[in-house]
């Protein structure tokens, strides 16, 4: 069960007792962080993490990292912690609207705020600050996501769609199953890209000797292709207009990345951590800037824009 959500609803708010097994047979030569997921399908990677990092998981008496490759014989150690609460808490966080109507909004999410909980995040999420707004979003999503459609990078900034209703919600869902919703971005990438335009048709898939990127250089994994428009060179960079037909995790990072232009400040695809010019703190120079599609519920176009935001403007300007 991979998300936070699917987790909770499944351990019922009980913790598990201590659990404790002896590495054999097929375990040897895995990770710790491998063998504890198949040996505790019910979490999810991320809070297996977290209890590796806090020292909750022994491996023969002592914490180990989560790389540990595992021999025959060893011993490991589970403490179990807490599960987070079921609900997501309302909190007074401002916000910027963008467009709003009766069964839709649209908020410029500031790069460094995560979507909703998860991986050890709880509070200042996006889904903390609209409980905070707005009296009524869709329960599609259950407790810790509601009205959650669709989802940005923490370091992404830029549109995100949130349904008030269920109604909006399965027909936004919709409209994004079917790739009726046009998402376009800004980038600044490192290197000349030679040419003016280009797509980028490549599939996704989990990284398996990195389980925190994502890779399409497997050959297999998920659909998905990624246009570019050169918008202008700088020196040691390319700035440009990306838009992507499909939604996958990273899925720009990893495509611009594979054809060794990493987006600018992006260090966990490749962007130099050494060049002169860096980026704002906690920041990588990628923009969700305009969001197009047909109205779900009254059939209008709706087009909805996030200017460029003045960090990243000001980063521009040292170019």
């Amino acid at each position: 069960m991979g998300s936070e959500e699917s987790e909770v609803r499944s351990q019922k708010s009980e913790v598990r007792s201590s659990v404790q097994f002896s590495v054999a047979g097929e375990n040897a030569g895995k990770r710790l962080d491998q063998a504890l997921h198949e040996h505790l399908p019910e979490f999810s990677r991320a809070r297996l993490q977290d209890w590796i990092k806090r020292g909750r998981v022994l491996v023969n008496g002592a914490p180990a990292r989560s790389s540990r490759v595992l021999r025959e014989g060893d011993r490991v150690e589970v403490e179990p912690a807490e599960l987070p609460p079921l609900r997501a808490e309302p909190e007074a966080i401002p916000l910027r609207v963008l467009y709003e109507d009766q069964d839709i909004v649209a908020i410029d999410k500031p790069a460094g705020m995560v979507v909703h909980a998860g991986a050890g995040v709880n509070t200042g999420t996006l889904v903390n600050a609209l409980l905070g707004r707005f009296q009524s979003l869709s329960a599609l999503g259950g407790d810790l996501r509601p009205g959650i459609v669709h989802r940005l990078d923490r370091f992404t900034s830029g549109v995100i769609l949130v349904a008030k209703n269920d109604a909006a919600h399965r027909a936004l869902a919709a409209l994004f199953a079917g790739r009726q919703v046009e998402k376009t971005y800004l980038a600044l990438v490192h290197g000349n890209v030679k040419e003016d335009r280009g797509r980028i048709e490549k599939p996704i898939a989990r990284d398996p000797r990195h389980r925190t990127r994502m890779t399409a250089r497997l050959g297999r994994g998920r659909a998905a292709w990624t246009e570019y428009r050169v918008l202008q060179r700088l020196a040691d960079f390319t700035f440009m207009e990306v838009r992507i037909g499909t939604g996958r995790t990273h899925q720009i990072r990893v495509h611009l990345s594979s054809i060794g232009h990493p987006v600018a400040g992006d260090r966990l695809y490749g962007a130099p951590a050494n060049h002169a010019i860096q980026p704002p703190r906690e920041r990588f120079f990628l923009h969700a800037h305009r969001i197009r599609f047909q109205h779900p519920l009254n059939g209008q176009p709706v087009e909805i824009e996030s200017p460029l935001p003045e960090d990243l403007r000001g980063w521009m300007e040292q170019l």
